[in-house]
C-alpha cells in the first residue's frame, strides 16, 4: 500500500555507506527529511539525480532538512559510490531484508526488485507532506523538491 500525504511517514533503521545507523525516527521534532528512493548505484538517471542533489546539497540538506537515499544496493557498493561520485549526505541500503523499507513506503518494484523513483517530504512531526513518484526510468525535477520545501518552511 502506498504511502499519501497526510499519512506517517513508517518508521526505519538502515545503515549508511559508513555502516552507520540512520533512523527516520533520529529527525523527528528536529528537522524535515527529504526521503529519495532509486533504483541502483551506478546507474546513469540515478548517477545523474543523486549528483544533482549533491551538487547542490545545501537546498536539501541543513540546519532545517535532512536528505537520504535510499536504494537496495549494499552498504559496500554505497561506500565506493559515494567516494567515485563525493556523495556527503547518507545512502542507506535497503538490502535485507531486500527492499522491505521501499515496499513499505509503496515505491517497491517486485518483478524487477527495486525501488521506483520515490521521493517524499517529511515533516518534524513524521508526517509526508508531499510525494512524488516516478517511473523507473523517469528522473525527477528538483524544482519540484524546492517548491515543496519553500511551502512547508
Amino acid at each position: 500500500m502506498a504511502i499519501e500525504v497526510g499519512q506517517t511517514a513508517p518508521d526505519f533503521e538502515l545503515t549508511d555507506q559508513h555502516g552507520q545507523t540512520v533512523r527516520l525516527s533520529d529527525f523527528r521534532g528536529r528537522k524535515n527529511v527529504v526521503l529519495v528512493f532509486y533504483p541502483l548505484a551506478f546507474s546513469g538517471v540515478c548517477s545523474n539525480e543523486l549528483c544533482e542533489l549533491r551538487d547542490d546539497v545545501s537546498e536539501f540538506q541543513n540546519e532545517q532538512v535532512q536528505l537520504l537515499s535510499v536504494s537496495v544496493d549494499s552498504m559496500f557498493a554505497h561506500r565506493v559510490w559515494a567516494e567515485q561520485e563525493g556523495f556527503d549526505y547518507p545512502l542507506l541500503s535497503d538490502f535485507w531484508p531486500h527492499g522491505a523499507v521501499a515496499q513499505s513506503y509503496g515505491v517497491f518494484d517486485d518483478t524487477k526488485g527495486v525501488a521506483v523513483r520515490g521521493t517524499f517530504l517529511i515533516d518534524t512531526e513524521g508526517t509526508v507532506r508531499w510525494k512524488v513518484v516516478n517511473a523507473l526510468s523517469d528522473a525527477r525535477d528538483l524544482d519540484e523538491y524546492r517548491k515543496a520545501l519553500a511551502e512547508l518552511t
